[in-house]
């Protein structure tokens, strides 16, 4: 096991459901200082694992272990943080309860606060989902949070990102005639539909018209879809996928007690400096999207991957925006918060 387990107990989630014995699996990078002010942390996205996110972290990188206290802390719903597939009845499976983006970064700051002594963060950056995180970081514990840096992810779920999110989620009930007394049944070989109807929302028009799966290996786009698309989301448990689906479909830094819903008042008292980074192909966490929370957050920068790349812009695996990612986090974590 290459990871750690932060025990939570029984929590309250904002459902108000009591899920027993939840943890947080985490990973952390580098030695938090005596200071404690050296703190990064690096939320999971959907259906990734802390692993998904080392291709950001390296010496020489903005996230320098030898610098910084990197924590990634994974996504509740995500296999290895409390999720159906590892939970005791009667929260397995389909009866795992469901879990807000505020309540993953509630139990995060659980880990930092309970467990390290932190009060003090240098950055919260993330992808997709993970941008989500950062930005309720941001606007969960203002005064906590120096910078945020979210990529390819928006401050909520707006309502065309929604959609694609359900034909998703369709896709997968399809495979039960949509009967959900039947959700039990449902298997890892059922994913394979979600990986074809993703496949189209993940990478843009022109990635696909450039052919560009050749440089990755892939002779066709038949055998690209089913290589890629098709096979990551079988080896991913549908119980799961249906948990991170409803955290992602009902995102929203604002639902909760501190905002009441009021989304751009949320977005007005992140104190962080901001860097937003959308991907300028982004199909469905969209550029202008992340323009509109750009301009309400008082120190915000907004600079778009420019990127055929869609949402995978920020996915690591182009190095042309894995470098503009990279120098804009050296960029950030070099201006002083305290203006």
């Amino acid at each position: 096991m290459d990871y750690e387990i932060f025990e939570l107990g029984d929590v309250s989630l904002q459902s108000g459901v009591i899920l027993p014995n939840a943890f947080l699996a985490y990973k952390t990078y580098g030695e938090l200082n005596e200071k404690k002010d050296n703190v990064i942390i690096y939320p999971t996205a959907f259906g990734d694992q802390h692993v998904q996110n080392e291709w950001l972290i390296g010496n020489g990188m903005a996230l320098d272990p030898s610098e910084y206290f990197i924590i990634v802390p994974n996504l509740l719903g995500n296999g290895l943080s409390s999720s159906p597939s590892n939970t005791s009845p009667p929260f397995d499976r389909a009866n795992f309860p469901q879990v807000t983006i505020y309540d993953n970064v509630k139990f995060q700051y659980r880990l930092l606060t309970e467990k390290f002594s932190i009060q003090k963060i240098a950055l919260v950056v993330g992808w997709s989902m993970g941008g989500i995180q950062s930005f309720q970081w941001g606007a969960s514990y203002p005064d906590m949070v120096e910078r945020i840096a979210p990529f390819c992810g928006g401050a909520k779920t707006w309502p065309q990102t929604y959609v694609v999110l359900d034909g998703m989620k369709a896709a997968l009930m399809a495979a039960i005639s949509f009967d959900s007394s039947k959700l039990n049944e449902l298997t890892s070989a059922d994913m394979r539909t979600v990986g074809r109807v993703y496949a189209g929302w993940g990478l843009s028009q022109a990635y696909y018209r450039e052919e560009l799966y050749r440089d990755m290996g892939f002779d066709s786009l038949e055998n690209f879809v089913a290589g890629v698309w098709e096979d990551s989301f079988m080896k991913m448990d549908p119980h799961n996928v249906l948990a991170m689906l409803w955290t992602g479909q009902n995102a929203d830094i604002s639902a909760n007690s501190a905002y009441n819903g009021d989304f751009d008042e949320a977005l007005k008292n992140i104190k962080a400096l901001t860097y937003v980074m959308p991907g300028s192909t982004d199909l469905f966490c969209t550029s202008d999207d992340n323009e509109y929370e750009a301009k309400l957050i008082p120190n915000a920068v907004f600079n778009p991957i420019e990127s055929i790349w869609g949402h995978f812009a920020g996915r690591g695996i182009n190095s042309v925006d894995n470098k503009f990612i990279d120098d804009n986090l050296k960029r950030l974590l070099a201006l002083n918060p305290n203006g």
